[in-house]
């Protein structure tokens, strides 16, 4: 992956940095989830440095070992007392923010579709829609938060489709890499994610924006 332009590297860390600056404020400037959330993303670093995640064709896949973690942590977070007071006190405004990553997230998919290190369809001029959520995230923030002429359960249909949008591209994104599974994209394998700084999207990015959809629908639920 040295032959990247470093702008594109850059620009992603500077998207991770942004995703766990709002999720900080989430939290209520939370020092122990900072710690925690930075421990994973050095610990993530240090792997994906040193080529670890590049083998594909273990089973299961190494690849397991960057999501699971995070999964494994949003579940105990909603089968946990402790954990449910955690996402109750979370600020919904910062976690409707965070979606606002998603439009770097798409122009960085995009810039490594014309390196040739990920599939088209993964853009937004393939099958990749997400970037319509971190566009309409501020809207849904003005009309919710401020203007509050849109109700609950409008702010409800619009998690649940952007979720939706969410685990399309995860789908496609699993299948199109040169896993044993492979059913997508032989022609130009997702292989971005396997490095650094782009491990980061699998085991930071995109658990922060499920688990912000899913924090927001239960305080929605819940309200």
């Amino acid at each position: 992956m040295e032959q990247l332009p470093i702008y594109i590297s850059i620009s992603f860390i500077l998207t991770t940095a942004l995703t766990l600056g709002i999720f900080y404020f989430a939290t209520g400037n939370s020092k122990t989830t900072l710690w925690i959330l930075l421990s994973w993303l050095a610990l993530q670093t240090g792997i994906g440095l040193s080529g670890f995640y590049t083998s594909t064709d273990s089973v299961p896949p190494r690849f397991i070992l960057l999501l699971l973690p995070p999964l494994l942590a949003i579940i105990l977070l909603f089968r946990t007392a402790k954990g449910r007071r955690y996402i109750d006190n979370l600020n919904i405004k910062f976690l409707t923010l965070i979606h606002l990553v998603r439009i770097p997230v798409e122009l960085v998919l995009f810039c490594l579709f014309l390196q040739k290190v990920i599939p088209q369809l993964m853009t937004f001029e393939g099958r990749n829609f997400d970037i319509l959520s971190g566009i309409s995230a501020p809207f849904i923030y003005y009309f919710f938060f401020i203007k509050k002429t849109m109700g609950k359960k409008a702010m409800m249909v619009w998690n649940i489709i952007c979720l939706g949008l969410l685990f399309n591209i995860v789908t496609h994104a699993i299948l199109s890499a040169p896993f044993p599974f492979q059913q997508l994209a032989f022609e130009q394998p997702n292989i971005a994610i396997f490095y650094f700084p782009f491990v980061w999207l699998p085991g930071f990015i995109v658990p922060m924006v499920l688990f912000a959809h899913l924090a927001t629908i239960r305080k929605l639920y819940l309200s």
